[in-house]
């Protein structure tokens, strides 16, 4: 039986996934860097009526309607304050071109499976269902998000569930 997962071989290193890391507030966040279209300045959006106070509006992105998300605002940290390190990250899910507002991003990183360790369960007090896991990378702890199933839940319905199952 031939073992693929020699060391050295192009297979033991496709283990290892790359994840674009970005700050808000204290902590640190990561997410699959496949998402990423592309990363560019805070820039103003114009507001939607009526929608949820972390969905900030859209912007026209060379001819693209794109709706413009506050991570901050989204996972209850506090009071947002837009500065010159505030950055959009622009994601891709499965067709849909989506905007998060991040207090910065920090790099990309490689990790592999093993690198990162389940989420603990807290219950009913703290919805978990938006995180992958945790890695410690030297001594940084990096909370990982499954972007797909954020955006795809009900309470955003930013991303058609049925797209994904395509992807």
């Amino acid at each position: 039986m031939n073992d693929e997962r020699r060391e050295g071989s192009a297979v033991a290193t496709d283990s290892a996934r790359e994840y674009l890391t970005f700050t808000l507030g204290d902590e640190e966040y990561g997410i699959d860097i496949l998402r990423v279209q592309e990363i560019r300045g805070y820039d103003a959006v114009t507001k939607i009526a009526n929608s949820p106070d972390f969905i900030k509006g859209v912007i026209n992105m060379r001819g693209v309607i794109v709706p413009i998300i506050d991570m901050r605002l989204k996972f209850h940290l506090g009071q947002v304050e837009y500065n010159e390190f505030t950055v959009v990250i622009i994601l891709n899910i499965s067709g849909r071109i989506v905007g998060l507002v991040v207090d910065g991003v920090s790099d990309v990183i490689a990790l592999r499976g093993d690198q990162i360790q389940p989420a603990p369960e807290f219950g009913s007090v703290l919805d978990t269902a938006y995180i992958d896991g945790l890695a410690t990378l030297d001594a940084r702890m990096i909370i990982m998000v499954d972007i797909e199933k954020l955006l795809t839940s009900q309470e955003m319905g930013l991303v058609d569930q049925t797209h994904l199952t395509m992807a």
